[in-house]
């Protein structure tokens, strides 16, 4: 009974807009492995990142998008797909996107390309990073 519980409301997340708060979304963020917060270019701009390495970032004041690193092929067919997911704002197109999370985009698509932005960041880290990384409690 609980699976199909849990089931279901994995079906309805996925199909339901909740629009992410920051709060939410921050710590999200926090919990993967080895990532650290920091306000590296203004008061306003949260930088999230692993290892030294940026892989998210959002505007605390005014929550209406974040920027997620992206594999390049992988952002252009979301730009494509979804009127929500823009070249990322301030940041090289190619790589990055400007997700809307006050737009038409269930939160698991959000909280699932955070998780690829995080992964694409790791998998850049040197072999020895990705050690230390994996041994990190």
């Amino acid at each position: 009974m609980l699976n199909r519980i849990s089931g279901f409301i994995q079906k309805l997340k996925f199909k339901t807009i909740f629009h992410v708060d920051i709060e939410t979304f921050r710590n999200y963020c926090l919990f993967k492995k080895g990532v650290a917060e920091s306000f590296p270019f203004d008061s306003d701009t949260l930088v999230f990142k692993v290892v030294d390495k940026m892989f998210a970032l959002a505007d605390v004041d005014n929550f209406i998008s974040i920027n997620l690193k992206c594999d390049p092929e992988h952002a252009l067919e979301l730009r494509e797909k979804y009127m929500d997911v823009v070249p990322g704002w301030h940041m090289n197109k190619k790589h990055w996107n400007t997700v809307s999370v006050r737009g038409s985009l269930p939160d698991q698509l959000i909280f699932e390309w955070t998780d690829h932005s995080y992964e694409l960041v790791v998998k850049g880290l040197s072999n020895k990073q990705q050690r230390a990384l994996s041994e990190a409690g």
